[in-house]
């Protein structure tokens, strides 16, 4: 049927049709790779809506311990209610075990939490990162409703289809025909991810600005920045 909209004087006087969406996408990228004893996940600093720039400094990085770090994007309202209850649930956690809570275990709450949302989900690109129990490195992505799938390494965010297939052919050697495996290094890993932000913001407009990195490791965490084009 034709929408009414396209014949107004067909409009019945008093009647107003309003539509409303509670969603809105504020861009961003991230990526997070695993290694033998380490992690590393970044994530891009420019906040935008439509073609407008809200900050360009906007840390998208949420450190939950130690040994944990949260990349989200998306629907920034929607980023913020959900970590501050991830904060607040990994604080309970901690008040009655007198522990911190460790990265399967926070993995397995983040995805709960969303799937509890499943009717009215959050709208958000999570990908977290961080040292198993055996100090392995991890990562984990998940979809709107907490689908959660642990892998080695994951691109997601509004340039995530652009950086997941430079991940397959640098970090996963698909479709490479004469390439050995061989133990992913620290080093490459975060060259590789500061590669493929540089090559977003030449294809993204919601990607730019700067990129954060964060280096888990049994130390610590590590934070590097990587200034990006800013057009």
């Amino acid at each position: 049927m034709m929408e009414m909209a396209n014949f107004p004087e067909y409009e019945v006087p008093g009647i107003r049709q309003v539509q409303f969406y509670p969603y809105e996408s504020n861009g961003g990228s991230v990526v997070a790779i695993a290694g033998d004893d380490f992690a590393v996940i970044g994530a891009d600093t420019r906040l935008s809506s439509g073609y407008s720039i809200h900050t360009r400094t906007q840390n998208k990085l949420f450190r939950l311990s130690d040994n944990v770090v949260l990349a989200s994007t998306g629907c920034w309202c929607d980023t913020l209610a959900l970590t501050s209850l991830v904060k607040v649930r990994m604080q309970m956690y901690k008040d009655q075990h007198q522990k911190e809570m460790s990265t399967p275990a926070v993995a397995q709450m983040l995805s709960i939490l969303m799937y509890n949302r499943r009717f009215f989900p959050y709208y958000v690109s999570n990908v977290l990162a961080g040292l198993d129990l055996n100090g392995k490195g991890v990562v984990y992505s998940y979809d709107p409703i907490g689908h959660c799938e642990m892998t080695s390494y994951r691109a997601g965010g509004s340039a995530g289809p652009l950086l997941q297939p430079v991940l397959d052919n640098q970090i996963g050697l698909k479709n490479m025909t004469k390439a050995a495996p061989e133990l992913l290094k620290m080093d490459k890993a975060v060259s590789v991810i500061k590669d493929t932000f540089i090559s977003a913001t030449e294809r993204d407009i919601y990607t730019g600005d700067s990129v954060i990195i964060n280096i888990l490791t049994k130390e610590g965490i590590k934070e590097e920045i990587l200034p990006l084009r800013k057009d």
